[in-house]
């Protein structure tokens, strides 16, 4: 986990290592140096690969536009949701948009 402070990451542990399956074949993350070190200087990097399978730049698995509010990445954590699937590391993603939503709702309510 290299950002859990977004909407998506919040139920994640800063550093925390999870297991989420990918299935993307040959697909990987590339930019040119100046957007990378742009990603990086605003936290924008939100997923990294542990053991990068497909050479994505930077290992970068996941990132997410400059307000936090919309997240992009390879992995699928909808395919990790219970452990039958192997990993339940995914449903937190669920869960923090879930938080993120009402907290935002609960915000707007005491307005």
């Amino acid at each position: 986990m290299a950002n859990a402070d977004t909407p998506f990451t919040r139920d994640y542990a800063p550093g925390e290592e999870i297991v989420i399956p990918i299935a993307h074949g040959e697909g990987n993350y590339y930019c040119d140096e100046d957007t990378l070190a742009s990603l990086q200087a605003n936290n924008q990097i939100v997923f990294t690969y542990g053991s990068n399978p497909n050479g994505s730049l930077g290992d970068i698995a996941g990132i997410c536009n400059e307000g936090g509010n919309v997240v992009g990445m390879m992995p699928h954590p909808e395919r990790a949701v219970d452990t039958l699937f192997g990993s339940e590391d995914g449903k937190r993603m669920f869960t923090s948009i879930l938080k993120a939503w009402r907290d935002r709702h609960d915000a707007a309510a005491i307005r």
